[in-house]
């Protein structure tokens, strides 16, 4: 069968378009309110307290901000590994990947109470933070990945685009091992201390940022009224199926190490089975609904023909990848550090030894949704003013190894 040459449009300002445009809009104006609220009150008015210092803001930004580093799997695929079907949808991979990112790091920079102290973080660095490292992954990843996508769409020998496109592979790596890096190089808190962190995180970006790419491309066929055909779509949803299989390797990884320890029994207790609503988030969400419940859908031989199961398998996947991001971030803060190593605290006006609480006020779901809707706007902006949307993508137009 002869294929059909790959035509990128731009998308059409329909109703539907516009909608969806209005309540993302509506999102982040709601984001700068509660911005404008915090800065005014200050960040008594959220649920973070002295122990809980990373709330669910955060929760939202490191989810995207890894999800942007996965979200860049179908470009890579197709030009650094040279499979042929992810051709046609590199260059949205590659507009995603920067979207989410730059949601993000809206969210973190919305949230410092200060937002102008960010002159301070970009200005001055200490290099033997993490932090300060992770400036520079943020913005080269920005540059490697806009400069992947000026090849895609400029007409030059395709070796120039696999060469940038592997110095991106590269990046999105270092970035995702930053990220990692954050938790597993705080040696002070039992729940963080850990070298298993930067390879899952690398893990949990594959699945996340694949889950969120699946549906984004999903949701610009819908409104655009593209075809979209089942093969791709199940052949996206089988690779899903093995990220979430990864992820959830390396998280048993990360627990039975942890438990091998003695200085982290204590915490592995409390997140395993005494930590109230962080240990449901742990087996309920993250485990069953993003990890084992996904893998089911696309592998269980009487639903896996079905064009919508990877679209509700990412569904689950993004569901179960917060809630991942809220057991490792809010969690590893509730259980106390040992502040005097081999003492017992017994008295403190701090809550010294004690299990610390949490609970989110509106201003930070409201804050971590508008970050959302930020890196949607970006995608929605991009695909309606350059050409990065292949106009069909059934069998005849997707190209087969």
């Amino acid at each position: 069968m002869a294929m059909d040459r790959t035509i990128y449009r731009e998308i059409k300002a329909t109703g539907g378009v516009w909608s969806l445009a209005i309540l993302l809009g509506a999102f982040v104006a709601a984001a700068m309110g509660s911005v404008i609220y915090v800065e005014h009150h200050g960040h008594i008015v959220t649920g973070m307290n002295n122990s809980v210092v990373w709330g669910l803001p955060h929760v939202f930004a490191i989810f995207l901000i890894v999800a942007a580093s996965g979200a860049l799997n179908a470009a890579s695929i197709a030009s650094v590994f040279g499979q042929a079907p992810y051709k046609p949808i590199a260059r949205l991979s590659a507009v995603l990947a920067m979207s989410l990112l730059v949601g993000g790091l809206a969210v973190l920079v919305l949230d410092l109470g200060r937002p102008d102290r960010l002159l301070v973080a970009m200005t001055t660095y200490n290099f033997k933070s993490i932090f300060s490292w992770n400036i520079y992954l943020y913005t080269g990843f920005l540059a490697v990945v806009a400069a992947y996508l000026f090849v895609q769409m400029s007409r030059i020998d395709y070796k120039y685009v696999r060469i940038v496109g592997t110095a991106a592979f590269l990046w999105r790596l270092a970035l995702t091992t930053g990220t990692g890096s954050i938790f597993g190089w705080l040696v002070a808190r039992p729940g963080y201390d850990a070298a298993i962190m930067a390879p899952l995180f690398i893990a949990m970006s594959f699945s996340f940022g694949l889950a969120m790419f699946i549906l984004v491309l999903t949701m610009l066929f819908k409104l655009s009224g593209r075809k979209f055909g089942s093969g791709l779509r199940l052949r996206m949803g089988n690779l899903l199926a093995l990220f979430a299989a990864a992820v959830l390797y390396f998280t048993i990884v990360q627990h039975l190490t942890a438990m091998y320890a003695a200085e982290h029994a204590g915490f592995e207790r409390f997140i395993l089975l005494e930590g109230g609503h962080v240990t449901f988030l742990f087996w309920v969400v993250q485990v069953l609904i993003g990890g084992i419940l996904p893998i089911a859908l696309i592998y269980l031989p009487t639903i896996r023909d079905s064009d919508s199961e990877p679209v509700w398998a990412s569904v689950f996947v993004v569901i179960g990848g917060l809630a991942q991001v809220y057991v490792i971030v809010v969690g590893g803060q509730l259980y106390p550090m040992e502040v005097f190593p081999g003492y017992e605290v017994t008295a403190s006006a701090f809550g010294d030894g004690e299990i610390a609480s949490y609970a989110p006020k509106w201003s930070e779901v409201v804050l971590g949704l508008g970050g959302v809707a930020i890196s949607l706007l970006a995608v929605g902006a991009a695909a309606k003013f350059l050409r990065i949307l292949p106009t069909n993508l059934t069998e005849v137009n997707v190209p087969q190894d």
